[in-house]
C-alpha cells in the first residue's frame, strides 16, 4: 500500500491493506465518529476525516504526520498477514478484516480510554469520554480535545460518577494521581513483561486492560488482550480452559512478535459472529 503526504492530507493508494471501518469498529478506539458516510476520527488535540475514491482514501487533516504514524502507514500490513495466513485459524478472520491496521495512539488517552472501557459496552464508553472532552478538553472549534492529566486533575471523583463512570470514577480520580504523561512515555525503554507490570500496578488497570494500553499505545506486537470474545475463540479451537491468564500466555507463545495483530484479526471476525 502506497501514501503519499498532501498540504491538507494523507492520499492512500489502494484498499486491499486499509478499510476505516475494519479499523475502527474492531475495538481499539472509541473516539470516533460516523458522518455522512465518512468516519471522524479524533486523537489527543487532532482530528481526521476519512473519504473513500475510487483508487482508496484520503485522509483530510491539518496534521498529516502525525495520521501517518497514528495509522501505522509505514508498516508493510500485506507481509504481516502472509505471516499469519499460516496459521489455519487465521485464515478467515484475515480474509474478513483485511483492512485492519493497528493504531499508534496517544499513550495518556489509550490508558484513560481503557480504564473506562473496562466491563463497559462501546456505545456506553464512548458516551463517557465524550463528556469527558466536552468538559475538560480545549473546545477546537468543531470538536473537543482530549484533556491533558493537568486539566484532568480538576475533576473529583464525584465528577467523574457524574459523567456516568460509574465505580470506574474512583479509578480515573485515583490513576491521575499515580503517573503523569512524561513518565508514561518514558516507560516506552522497558521490556514488555516489567512494562506490562507498571501498567497492572496502577489503579483499574488488570491484566487485560494493560494488554491493550501495551498494544494500542506503547505498539507491542508481543501481547494477546484476552477477553469475552477471545475467550470463546479459544475454548471452541484450542481447549477448554478457564484461566485467561494461561489463554494469553498461550497465545502470546504461538503467535509471538505478531500476536496483537492476530489479536485484532480473531476479536474483529468473532464479534462479528463469523466463526
Amino acid at each position: 500500500m502506497n501514501y503519499e503526504i498532501k498540504e491538507n492530507g494523507i492520499e492512500i493508494e489502494g484498499k486491499e491493506d486499509f478499510n476505516p471501518q475494519h479499523i475502527l469498529e474492531c475495538g481499539q478506539i472509541f473516539s470516533y465518529i460516523k458522518e455522512d458516510g465518512n468516519y471522524v476520527v479524533f486523537s489527543a488535540d487532532k482530528k481526521a476525516k476519512i473519504l473513500e475514491n475510487e483508487n482508496g482514501f484520503f485522509i483530510v487533516t491539518e496534521n498529516p504526520s502525525y495520521y501517518v504514524d497514528f495509522f501505522d502507514l509505514k508498516t508493510n500490513y500485506g507481509e504481516i498477514k502472509k505471516k499469519l495466513e499460516k496459521f489455519e485459524i487465521m485464515k478467515r478472520s484475515i480474509e474478513y478484516g483485511y483492512g485492519i491496521r493497528i493504531l499508534k495512539q496517544d499513550l495518556f488517552e489509550t490508558l484513560i480510554s481503557f480504564i473506562v472501557s473496562a466491563n463497559n459496552n462501546i456505545k456506553r464508553i464512548q458516551m463517557i469520554l465524550n463528556r469527558i472532552r466536552e468538559r475538560y478538553g480545549d473546545n477546537k472549534g468543531d470538536y473537543y480535545a482530549f484533556p491533558t492529566r493537568n486539566q484532568l486533575l480538576k475533576a473529583t471523583e464525584q465528577d467523574f460518577a457524574e459523567l456516568g463512570a460509574g465505580y470506574r470514577a474512583k479509578y480515573l480520580y485515583t490513576v491521575l494521581r499515580q503517573i503523569n504523561e512524561d513518565e508514561l512515555t518514558s516507560w516506552q525503554v522497558l521490556e514488555t513483561s516489567e512494562l506490562r507490570n507498571k501498567l497492572i500496578s496502577l489503579c483499574g488497570v488488570g491484566p487485560k486492560v494493560a494488554d491493550c494500553v501495551l498494544l494500542f499505545g506503547f505498539g507491542r506486537g508481543d501481547v494477546f488482550p484476552v477477553d469475552t470474545w477471545i475467550y470463546q475463540m479459544y475454548n471452541k479451537f484450542y481447549s477448554n480452559l478457564e484461566n485467561r491468564e494461561k489463554i494469553r500466555q498461550n497465545l502470546v507463545k504461538e503467535f509471538g512478535l505478531f500476536s496483537g495483530y492476530a489479536q485484532q484479526y480473531l476479536f474483529f471476525f468473532m464479534r462479528a459472529g463469523e466463526i
